[in-house]
């Protein structure tokens, strides 16, 4: 309700019918465009940020129903003002409500009182009545009874509001929660100013008071769900920190490697670890070389499901038990049996998939096998193929599986290329294409086979993984990968 000192000046006009149409149609629409934004934000309510988006369209749509209402009542005007025999009778009492207003509507939710300080009467619109809960045919609260529907850590608040506006003529600007008798908890937003007397004197003070639960708690949800999507997101970081330094703690090496590091026959030795193209977790793909007792070389590499520090300390379990067995003498299809127990026996279950090859340089022998993972690739004399795959079901499908050994007998200048699954997969595959017998399968490993012509022309093992880097580094697959190259050197 407007207050009193401005009797004196001449009213505003309200604005064109036709502009606020426009308003209304523009903000009608992009109620529209918001809410069907929400409807593509919804989810099964597991994903922190989809919570997030879903409760600011919920605000943003509270804030344009609430906009819509106002302008509509800036198109209507204000509501009729009853004819009272006794003039100054009705400018103390607020106008009622048009009877029929709609439950839920701007009328219900917006109302406005007087407190005169020389009656110490108090004048309230029905819409008041509503929003506080109180019977309509009850008087209306005074300043001094106002305080008992308030929480009682909201009464100094409003105590300090009203003493300003009536000790310093300061406006009323803030919030503070009701008890309604239903025993419903409502916010409540009181805007209002002092009404002066012609001494200067505060004679009363007006107030319009409104109901903004539903808005509160929609910002709320805002609130609680940003938190929670930064809590996610900071857990998910610190997980890729620890996950990526003990990859970086287990990997055995970056760049390149001569395996024996003593004269005679050798590997020259190169891997690279290429990680997801989204996501931001690391996985359990591990490449590996290590010198043996009497001169053999151990090579692996392989894969274990599942992301973050989990999956990681798991592959370092792996990678450390294959290392321990392997200085023991125990052949390659012997140390897969053994992992496969390892994991069958783990708390935690788990699949992996593996190969790993034992090279004898004094005969330039490769002793070999796998276990549900892709053969390694041979390059001789400019083209190459896939060695033939003995037995092997993946690491910890089933107990007691046994695995074959395959052997390969190498010439200087041979090149062998081991890799994950997901080196070669684009986002659309599955790792199970890539088995052999699958087209996805073949045309992954003809990918593969089509850098022969490169290999030839490298001068190390470096400028393979380089030239397998370049063709496959920036693919999309949903899951890291490793390369590990071999060339036998005289």
């Amino acid at each position: 309700m407007p207050s009193h000192l401005s009797a004196d000046r001449p009213p505003a006009q309200p604005p064109g019918r036709g502009t606020v149409d426009a308003l209304i149609t523009q903000a009608r629409r992009l109620k529209g465009e918001v809410d069907a934004v929400r409807r593509e934000a919804e989810g099964d309510g597991s994903d922190p940020q989809g919570r997030w988006e879903r409760a600011l369209c919920d605000l943003a749509l509270h804030q344009l129903s609430d906009l819509d209402e106002h302008l509509a009542q800036l198109r209507d005007g204000p509501p009729p003002v009853p004819v009272a025999p006794d003039a100054v009778t009705a400018a103390k009492a607020p106008p009622a409500a048009p009877a029929g207003a709609p439950h839920g509507s701007l009328l219900s939710r917006v109302g406005s009182a007087e407190w005169n300080l020389l009656t110490d009467e108090a004048g309230w619109s029905g819409e008041l009545y509503q929003i506080l809960g109180r019977d309509p045919a009850a008087p209306a609260l005074t300043l001094d009874e106002l305080p008992s529907l308030v929480f009682d850590e909201d009464r100094p608040r409003l105590t300090a509001m009203v003493t300003d506006c009536l000790v310093d003529a300061k406006p009323v600007d803030g919030e503070f929660r009701i008890v309604r008798p239903d025993g419903a908890v409502r916010t409540v937003h009181m805007m209002g100013e002092p009404v002066l007397d012609t001494d200067g004197g505060t004679a009363s003070m007006w107030a319009v008071l409104r109901d903004v639960s539903e808005l509160r708690r929609s910002q709320s949800a805002v609130r609680e769900t940003r938190d929670s999507l930064h809590h996610h997101q900071h857990l998910a970081q610190t997980e890729r920190r620890l996950a990526v330094e003990l990859q970086e703690a287990v990997l055995p090496w970056r760049g390149s490697l001569r395996l024996p590091r003593r004269g005679g026959p050798a590997l020259d030795l190169a891997a690279h670890y290429l990680p997801a193209s989204s996501g931001p977790l690391i996985g359990g793909d591990w490449y590996d070389a290590l010198e043996l007792p009497g001169g053999d070389t151990l090579l692996s590499v392989g894969d274990l499901t599942g992301h973050g520090p989990g999956a990681t300390s798991a592959m370092a379990m792996l990678l450390g038990a294959l290392r321990g067995m392997a200085m023991t003498g125990t052949g390659p299809g012997r140390l897969m049996g053994w992992l496969n127990q390892l994991l069958d026996a783990t708390v935690q279950p788990a699949l992996g998939s593996a190969v790993c090859c034992r090279y004898r340089p004094a005969t330039r022998t490769l002793v070999w096998a796998q276990a549900g993972h892709p053969a390694p690739l041979l390059f001789r004399s400019g083209t190459g193929r896939a060695l033939d795959a003995p037995e092997g079901v993946l690491l910890g499908a089933t107990s007691g599986a046994a695995y074959g050994q395959a052997e390969e007998t190498l010439d200087v200048g041979d090149l062998l290329l081991l890799y994950t699954h997901q080196l070669v997969l684009r986002q659309w595959e599955s790792p199970r294409s890539s088995e052999a017998g699958s087209g996805g399968g073949r045309a992954a490993v003809n990918r593969l086979l089509d850098l022969a012509p490169r290999f030839g022309e490298a001068r190390g093992a470096q400028d393979c993984v380089r030239a397998v880097v370049e063709e496959f580094g920036t693919a999309g697959r949903e899951d890291d990968a490793c390369v590990l190259v071999a060339r036998v050197t005289s």
